[in-house]
């Protein structure tokens, strides 16, 4: 089943198309790497699947349903959550709180009487996703407490809080080390199949591995698209990206 269609989609800023004329597909279960080097268009294209920005051309559909002009709030309530690159948790409140959060965010609706949002019931779900997530141990710490790579995981187990149809990840393996990279596609792997996901990243090396497919842009439009294998060995890749040889 098609989880996510982009057709036609275009955006420019003044004279300059930041994404140019991009088809994409995107099927259920399955983990798509979207990549390309700084000023590529994949963040771009990336927001305007979000919905934080608005194309110029091209129609958007999630489910077969058209949500191309959709505000980001009820692109969220229909199943599409994201991550970002600069992590943002409540700083204050402990991770486990931080799932909390949108976990109790799921009910609250005007026609319903708010409960509290930490009963024993989502508490429980809440420490599901930690231990998903490899962050259990971490549960009752302050999240202004964490270092970057366990913030990043706590930034997917917010996300994941939100039972997300597809779940768009925005460069999660920016400004990590190597272990902590390790560690986050780990997690990645133990939902591939279990959650549609998108992952937007500038380390190639390390994250087509992990992808069931993938894309590739430059200067705004896709160059390349399709497993891993086929991807690394596409010579526009290799010329534009990856810097290595044909026969590497």
């Amino acid at each position: 089943m098609t989880v996510l269609e982009v057709r036609n989609l275009s955006k420019r800023f003044g004279g300059v198309f930041a994404v140019t004329d991009v088809h994409l597909q995107v099927q259920e279960g399955e983990l798509l790497g979207l990549f390309g080097p700084n000023g590529a268009g994949k963040t771009t294209l990336f927001n305007l699947i979000s919905g934080t920005l608005k194309p110029d051309s091209g129609e958007i559909f999630f489910f077969g349903e058209k949500i191309t002009h959709l505000p980001p709030h009820v692109r969220a309530r229909k199943g599409i959550a994201r991550t970002f690159q600069i992590v943002q948790p409540f700083g204050e409140l402990t991770v486990l709180d931080n799932v909390l959060v949108p976990l109790a965010q799921q009910e609250l609706t005007r026609l319903l009487p708010l409960r509290p949002y930490d009963s024993l019931a989502r508490r429980k779900q809440a420490m599901e996703i930690l231990e998903l997530v490899g962050l259990a141990a971490w549960a009752h710490e302050r999240a202004r407490n964490l270092p970057l790579g366990l913030l990043k995981l706590l930034e997917v187990a917010r996300s994941l809080a939100l039972q997300p149809k597809l779940l768009l990840l925005d460069e999660p393996l920016a400004g990590l080390h190597l272990q902590e990279s390790e560690q986050l596609l780990d997690v990645l792997l133990s939902l591939r199949g279990q959650v549609t996901m998108v992952l937007v990243e500038h380390n190639v090396r390390m994250a087509l591995p992990v992808c069931d497919r993938a894309v590739v842009m430059d200067a705004g439009r896709v160059i390349a698209e399709g497993n891993p294998e086929q991807v690394r060995r596409d010579p526009q890749v290799i010329q534009a990206y990856l810097g290595e040889r044909e026969d590497a």
